[in-house]
């Protein structure tokens, strides 16, 4: 199972959760004063998150196929990257937390961690044992200086 699921899959999914889960489950609704300002804030930068580390990727001429982290060419480590070694993936749980917003059922942050584990665990690692094989000392640097996430 690990890197068979393409992220986006994997974001759609735990989306559609955290849909059915505010929709029929009778308690967690939650509002508050901005919520909605917040869930704009969130969504905005998550999509300026994710065209950026997008962009450098292209530019970077390396794949952006998360499935096969071995056809990477070059390690990204400037721009967005000096901050976060996932901003693609930080940038999908922006995405999911502003949903949830907009659902405004707070069970939803369970979710939204769910697809952190899943992520962390099904996705990120088999990655970085990849880039690890594939770029060495340098990206074990890479990785004692960036955090994962944020």
């Amino acid at each position: 199972m690990q890197l068979k699921v393409p992220p986006v899959l994997v974001f759609i999914v735990f989306g559609g959760l955290m849909y059915v889960l505010a929709r029929f489950l009778p308690v967690g609704y939650f509002d508050f004063f901005g919520r909605r300002y917040l869930m704009y804030v969130l969504f905005v930068i998550a999509g300026t998150i994710g065209i950026i580390s997008l962009l450098q990727f292209f530019k970077s001429k390396t794949t952006v196929d998360p499935t096969r982290p071995s056809k990477a060419s070059k390690l990204v480590t400037s721009g967005i990257y000096q901050f976060s070694r996932n901003p693609m993936y930080l940038g999908l749980l922006l995405m999911l937390l502003a949903w949830g917003l907009w659902l405004g059922n707070a069970f939803n942050v369970l979710l939204a961690a769910g697809f952190v584990a899943y992520m962390n665990t099904f996705q990120i690692a088999p990655e970085e044992d990849m880039l690890s094989k594939l770029f060495g000392k340098e990206y074990k640097q890479y990785c004692t200086l960036v955090r994962r996430w944020f």
